[in-house]
């Protein structure tokens, strides 16, 4: 098979190192990539926002399928205008991306379908949201409607930073996303990540994760967008996932159908788990980032003929199964980040990381000058394999320890909760 691969961060260099494993693949290519990703593909200069070039390469390489890693394009229609070319491709069309694309959406579909998940209100003005803010009190979560990179979210601890976030979303911080806001119970409990694979009937687990979002040691500081990730989710017992499927997942593909949108892809299941059981606390329409960094090196199965499963509606007649290792990925950024990260500094040392049994995933890198260099703020995800999660732990840093990049940082306590479980185990 001949497949493209839309995107170019640490999610898609993972995607692309396991895709490039398959047995099915004749050529991959990449659009528009990154130097880590160019080891396994065909890095393609395409503008993925210009749906019919994306087309027209694919008509002209004749591909075969089309494998689409981050959610603007999906939400924006890629999936829907390959489909009308007659091009097989693993990701929702955008009615169903509005999983991801409207938070506003998803919370009547729960309430539609009885799928536990934090009480809420959504609201186009200002003035309404504050009322609502006040009769709720606090804390309480602010969340701009539409796709926001991550940022559009609040814990608000008090009534004046919630008012504060509302106004941001009103007053175009967001961009459209903020055009309309969500306000949602505050939820106590641990977070988790459920992923599964979906043909629009059959739902099939697709591992477990959890990550770390603030940007210090200690879980403090500014949200990310994650500063790395476990993976399996300790909390997410087989008893746990099963009821994950049966409360949440099921009646949200049976939902998703009957109103004419039936899910195709990937579908990030964000869980709060509280002493009530699972609630949802968000879904997105593709494999989460950086928690594929840890998914695919468990993956014992052949990625490509799953994905490829999917599309065909063949789910109910699959399985995946999983190394019993746990991995664990540190995620390397540039200086400034989460803010304005700082760009163009030289990395060094990626091959003797790479040599202490690890994989790095490059996440926002570029080539200059034959020089590796740091191009975004989430710049390299390295990624290690262990007995359990503290083995994983000290592999991974001892190879981020072999990478030679001042300009760089990371967290260094980077799977605490499990690592703390598993001693309490010992």
């Amino acid at each position: 098979m001949k497949v493209l691969l839309i995107g170019s961060g640490g999610r898609e260099h993972a995607l692309a190192w396991k895709l490039a494993a398959s047995p099915l693949l004749e050529k991959l290519y990449a659009a528009p990539g990154n130097p880590g990703i160019a080891e396994h593909a065909e890095c393609v200069p395409l503008d993925i926002r210009d749906h019919a070039s994306v087309v027209d390469f694919c008509r002209d390489k004749a591909v075969d399928f089309v494998v689409v890693g981050p959610e603007a394009p999906l939400v924006a229609g890629l999936a829907d205008d390959l489909i009308s070319a007659g091009i097989p491709v693993f990701g929702p069309t955008a009615d169903a991306a509005r999983l991801e694309g409207s938070k506003g959406f998803t919370k009547d579909l729960c309430a539609r379908y009885d799928i536990p998940t934090a009480a809420y209100g959504r609201f186009a003005d200002a003035a309404h949201a504050k009322d609502y803010v006040r009769r709720s009190g606090t804390p309480i979560v602010i969340k701009a409607d539409g796709l926001a990179a991550g940022k559009g979210v609040v814990i608000a601890m008090t009534e004046e930073e919630a008012f504060a976030a509302i106004d941001d979303c009103f007053s175009g911080a967001f961009g459209d996303s903020g055009a309309e806001v969500v306000v949602e119970e505050f939820m106590e409990g641990e977070e988790a990540s459920f992923f599964c694979l979906c043909d629009g009937k059959t739902a099939l687990p697709f591992g477990t994760a959890q990550d770390h979002k603030r940007v210090g040691e200690g879980d403090t500081g500014a949200n990310t967008g994650g500063m790395g990730a476990y993976s399996p989710a300790p909390v997410m017992t087989p008893e746990m996932v099963s009821r994950v499927m049966r409360e949440i997942v099921e009646p949200t593909l049976k939902g998703m159908e009957e109103m004419g949108s039936p899910f195709v892809g990937a579908l990030f299941v964000g869980l709060m788990i509280t002493v009530d059981g699972p609630k949802l606390i968000e879904y997105n329409v593709r494999f989460g980032d950086p928690e594929c960094q840890v998914l695919m090196p468990r993956l014992e199965d052949d990625l490509l003929a799953l994905l490829k499963g999917a599309v065909d509606g063949q789910l109910a007649h699959m399985s995946a199964r999983w190394r019993d290792d746990a991995a664990l990925t540190v995620v390397m950024a540039a200086r400034g980040y989460p803010g304005t990260p700082e760009k163009g500094s030289v990395i060094r040392g990626l091959d003797a990381a790479a040599a202490a049994d690890a994989e790095v995933f490059h996440a926002g890198t570029a080539l200059e000058d034959g020089a590796v260099v740091a191009s975004g703020g989430r710049v390299l995800n390295v990624t290690a394999l262990g007995s359990n999660v503290t083995e994983a732990r000290d592999r991974a840093y001892h190879a981020v320890d072999r990478i030679d990049w001042p300009e760089g940082f990371c967290r260094r306590d980077i799977g605490w909760r499990a690592i703390e479980r598993e001693a309490g185990e010992a």
